[in-house]
């Protein structure tokens, strides 16, 4: 089966199921993570070195078996649609998303609260509905860029393992990436190693995003404002993405009980609800078209 097809299949199926409700691969990764954190990282006190290993442990067994598993015939096929599958978030971005969209419609402004606290780390407790749209539609966007982009392009880059490697990667930076007296030093080498493999899918996500919006404001706020994100990363997709939509996104923002000074990302009024909607249609939009320049490739190499 060809590269665009698989990957065609691994959306199909995100699209039709979602994310599984049973026995889902990450969870059983999620409890061997804490397991590993927990030897390795005892009372907070791990070092650089004992995240990189306690990393590499968690991360390098199931991709060195995911690549001996796609040089088998019909087996490795299979493996490379359902990997694409369990990696993919697509539709499970749309499904958090959706209730904070109707509850602000309704002017329910509690239950929207509710809604984007189970997607974003920030408290969402005393948002008013513009700050409840504006986490939601940073959300849409960054989780658009490694729950989406980035699992499309590592595989189309080095299919299964490709994928493999990136989301679990992924997920252990959501789980000890944070620059906290517990994963300062430990988390180290989980959040680096993230950046590194989302460096470039996320510049072509952020050139997605300008490119089905209004191009030329998005450029220049991924120029001018990306760099003064503190991720490497989100700040060139959020920056691009919030220009595209023509709305400022960023700014203040309560973490763990602290308050952060963002900067301001993108230009234009502020974010509603109709920001919402508008970021999804440009995550399914890009997706559309990431998907029909893979099968124009398969085509014209056919």
């Amino acid at each position: 089966m060809s590269l665009g097809l698989s990957l065609l299949a691994g959306v199909a199926l995100d699209a039709v199921f979602g994310e599984p409700r049973r026995f889902h691969p990450l969870v059983g990764f999620g409890r061997l993570a804490d397991a590993l954190e927990s030897r390795f990282n005892t009372a907070g006190g791990g070092r650089r070195l004992d995240g990189l290993l306690a990393w590499s442990l968690a991360v390098l067994p199931p991709t060195l078996l995911a690549g001996l598993l796609a040089q088998l015939p019909l087996v490795g096929e299979l493996l490379a649609i359902l990997s694409l599958y369990a990696a993919l978030g697509l539709r499970s971005l749309g499904e958090h998303a959706r209730p904070v969209l109707e509850a602000l419609q309704r002017g329910d402004l509690e239950a929207a609260r509710r809604g984007v606290g189970r997607v974003v780390s920030r408290d969402t407790s005393a948002l008013d509905a513009g700050g409840v749209a504006r986490a939601t539609s940073e959300s849409l966007l960054e989780n658009g860029s490694d729950a989406v982009f980035a699992a499309l392009f590592w595989f189309a880059v080095a299919g299964a393992p490709g994928v493999v490697l990136h989301r679990l990667a992924n997920t252990l930076d959501a789980m000890w990436g944070y620059r906290t007296p517990r994963f300062e030093r430990f988390g180290w080498a989980a959040a680096r190693i993230d950046d590194l493999l989302n460096y470039v899918p996320a510049r072509f996500a952020a050139l997605t995003y300008a490119l089905l919006g209004k191009t030329r404001l998005a450029l220049a706020c991924w120029r001018h404002q990306a760099p003064l994100w503190d991720s490497p990363n989100a700040g060139p997709v959020m920056a691009a993405g919030a220009g595209a939509l023509g709305v400022e996104l960023g700014g203040a923002a309560v973490y763990h009980g602290a308050r952060h000074e963002r900067p301001t990302l993108g230009a234009g009024g502020p974010a509603d609800a109709g920001t919402i909607a508008a970021a999804w249609r440009l995550l399914q939009r890009g997706v559309l078209l990431w998907l029909a320049l893979i099968l124009l490739g398969d085509w014209l190499h056919a």
